[in-house]
């Protein structure tokens, strides 16, 4: 192999498209494993580990599209290296997702078992690596001069798991939110919206690959792939650098982030309570309103249920329940309405001349302008602008 031959790497609009990605994929990954090692921070290792595994994904085309498989060497190589590791994609989302969602996380024993199906893949490729070098010293695996990362089978068993992943980690969010919003009144502010862009952003792909699948069904022909994995590489840069900047934000304090809905936890004997009697919820139901009145409790921007459980001298469950079955709502939605009640009083008392809106919402418990107009515009179907012009405050 003459010098010319290692440094070989055709140059052009595909390849070059395809490496500005790869390498800052590989970048990235080590810069976030570095922040995840010297913070202590588990997402920021899994993230490191999810681009390194999408810059490899890119490999077979990238290299591909700057000759590699012409020339004799490069295409053993290409052959017999496990770029894509399709079966490792899912659980490494999976275990970001869950280490965004718990702070605590860590990987226990009895999960290692997600990553059995790569680690046979991974075998496979061995197998198929000795066979064909060292015992057979012929192609019997690569007669048909394909790339087993590209084969039908593979392709599709990789986005079936993914698939399968992605739906789990949506499950896990969704019942992070519907337990975080029945568990505290700033919901919004601890919800983790990049958790929700990010698996969108895993959505639009998958929707791409199967798309690509129905107009290119030959997935083992090289073909007109190209713009597959553009795509896939730009709505990976999006995620690196969405998902670096996320890393980089300072913490929320632990008092912000209540562990709810992330792992099982066992109830204390007096909260396995028996389902509260039609008396009981109403005697709990008019405590709470007169709670909320005479306190006005709702006007604390950090209030939890566990809070308002001390005040009224009882457990959480029944306070949830309470709410749930006596007012038709979650925790924070009821906060929320309270909320918005107190502020359409001050606007008819004429506050909103003397201060602005935004003093108003924060007097009244909102943490955020934003927060506070969503919530305004969902209790009342008006704006508070439009609803001072409705009402002629």
């Amino acid at each position: 192999m003459n010098f010319d031959e290692i440094l070989f790497f055709d140059f052009n609009q595909k390849s070059s498209a395809l490496l500005i990605f790869f390498f800052n994929a590989m970048l990235f990954s080590v810069l976030l494993l570095k922040r995840g090692i010297n913070e202590e921070q588990q997402d920021s290792k899994w993230l490191a580990a999810f681009l390194f595994l999408c810059g490899l994904y890119v490999c077979p085309f990238m290299l591909g599209y700057a000759g590699w498989y012409s020339v004799t060497s490069y295409r053993e190589f290409m052959f017999f290296m496990p770029f894509q590791q399709l079966f490792l994609l899912g659980p490494v989302l999976y275990f970001y997702v869950s280490s965004l969602l718990d702070r605590n996380f860590r990987i226990k024993k009895v999960q290692l078992w997600h990553f059995l199906p790569a680690l046979l893949y991974l075998i496979y490729s061995l197998v198929v690596f000795v066979a064909d070098k060292f015992i057979l010293d012929r192609f019997y695996f690569y007669a048909d001069e394909r790339d087993k990362d590209l084969v039908f089978w593979y392709q599709m068993s990789g986005l079936l798991s993914m698939l399968g992943y992605l739906g789990l980690c949506l499950y896990r969010y969704k019942t992070y939110r519907k337990d975080l919003e029945q568990e505290v009144s700033y919901a919004e502010e601890v919800s983790f919206k990049w958790i929700k862009n990010f698996l969108l952003a895993l959505s639009l792909i998958l929707f791409l690959r199967i798309l690509f699948f129905i107009l290119n069904p030959e997935w083992a022909e090289f073909g007109r792939k190209y713009w597959y994995y553009l795509s896939f590489s730009a709505i990976a840069m999006y995620i690196i650098v969405e998902g670096y900047t996320h890393a980089l934000k300072v913490r929320l304090p632990q008092r912000l982030v209540p562990d709810v809905g992330i792992n099982p936890v066992e109830i204390p004997a007096s909260e396995r309570d028996m389902p509260a009697s039609a008396e009981e919820l109403q005697v709990l139901k008019d405590q709470i309103e007169s709670l909320i009145r005479e306190r006005q409790l709702h006007t604390n921007p950090r209030l939890t249920l566990s809070d308002l459980a001390h005040e009224l001298n009882t457990n959480r469950n029944r306070i949830s329940e309470v709410i749930n079955q006596g007012f038709g709502l979650n925790f924070n939605e009821y906060i929320n309405t309270r909320r918005i009640e107190t502020v359409v009083k001050m606007l008819k008392d004429g506050k909103h001349h003397q201060t602005t809106l935004l003093g108003i919402a924060l007097d009244c418990g909102f943490n955020s302008k934003s927060t506070f107009n969503r919530a305004f515009k969902k209790h009342t179907g008006l704006t508070p602008q439009q609803f001072i012009s409705k009402n002629r405050l």
